[in-house]
């Protein structure tokens, strides 16, 4: 079995799954410069999607990573989403 490594982020309470290629560190460095002005901070989930969260000092955020089956269709290109009620 092929595999990948999926990288989640929960703000808040609510979880999301990035997308592959994400630069994990940029995305840190991003929520760190945000912690102290607020501001809106963006990254691709999985199924291509793209999500902006406002992060201030009271936002809570958690990074984990874990290796899960291969999915070829997560490849971060937000030109071609995937999932929800039309993916069959």
């Amino acid at each position: 079995m092929q595999t990948m490594i999926r990288t989640q982020v929960v703000v808040d309470g609510v979880p999301f799954l990035l997308s592959q290629g994400q630069d994990l560190d940029a995305l840190k460095r991003s929520f760190e410069a945000a912690l102290s002005t607020g501001a809106f901070v963006d990254f691709s989930v999985v199924g291509n999607r793209e999500v902006s969260v406002l992060v201030s000092a009271h936002t809570s955020i958690v990074l984990s990573i874990d290796t899960v089956q291969f999915d070829e269709r997560d490849d971060g290109d937000l030109e071609t989403p995937y999932g929800g009620m039309f993916d069959f």
